[in-house]
């Protein structure tokens, strides 16, 4: 089993929950794990799931604009000129379907709308891949750092996806719950 994750960050955090991912997954498949600007311009045609996450900006997935903000905010600059939308975007077809599942990093606040792993769900789902629930991970205000055992929860993920991915195939992915406009 391939898996291939691939992340964007601008503060630290959504790169450490992808670690943690990729950790889970590593038990019982074959990973890799990518920024999103060293990650591949085509996908293998061995890959069998490809895990993407990112940080959830204006309620969305980052664009150029939003990422120019962060990097004023203190985030990276060097990470402000490709996100995970544009790269997806960007893909070729891939001969044959394959699991996506995507994971966000957010502020811990309540009754914050959005979330970019539910945007990038929703185009995953437009290509064809079969998608799997997506996860948020939480972050302490703009910034950051992840909200207390946040980690942990990202290897448990990881570990589940594992689950899914190499024992129960297709017939027992869950719906994403609420993604009917897909």
């Amino acid at each position: 089993m391939r898996v291939l994750v691939v992340f964007e960050t601008m503060f630290g955090n959504t790169k450490q929950i992808a670690q943690a991912v990729a950790a889970g997954l590593a038990a019982s498949t074959e990973v890799e794990i990518h920024d999103v600007g060293d990650a591949p311009t085509t996908l293998p045609a061995d890959l069998d799931a490809l895990i993407l996450g990112g940080p959830t900006h204006v309620f969305s997935l980052s664009r150029p604009s939003t990422r120019e903000n962060a990097a004023r905010h203190g985030g990276s600059p060097e990470d402000a000129p490709l996100g995970i939308r544009e790269w997806m975007q960007s893909l070729p077809e891939h001969p044959r379907p394959f699991f996506f599942a995507a994971f966000d990093t957010r502020t811990d606040m309540a009754l914050v709308p959005g979330a970019a792993s539910r945007s990038a769900t929703r185009l995953a789902r437009r290509r064809g891949f079969h998608v799997l629930e997506p996860k948020s991970f939480y972050v302490q205000g703009y910034r950051g750092p992840l909200v207390e055992g946040e980690l942990d929860r990202a290897r448990r993920w990881g570990a589940e996806l594992a689950t899914i991915l190499t024992g129960q195939g297709a017939q027992s992915v869950p719906p994403v719950p609420g993604d009917s406009d897909g």
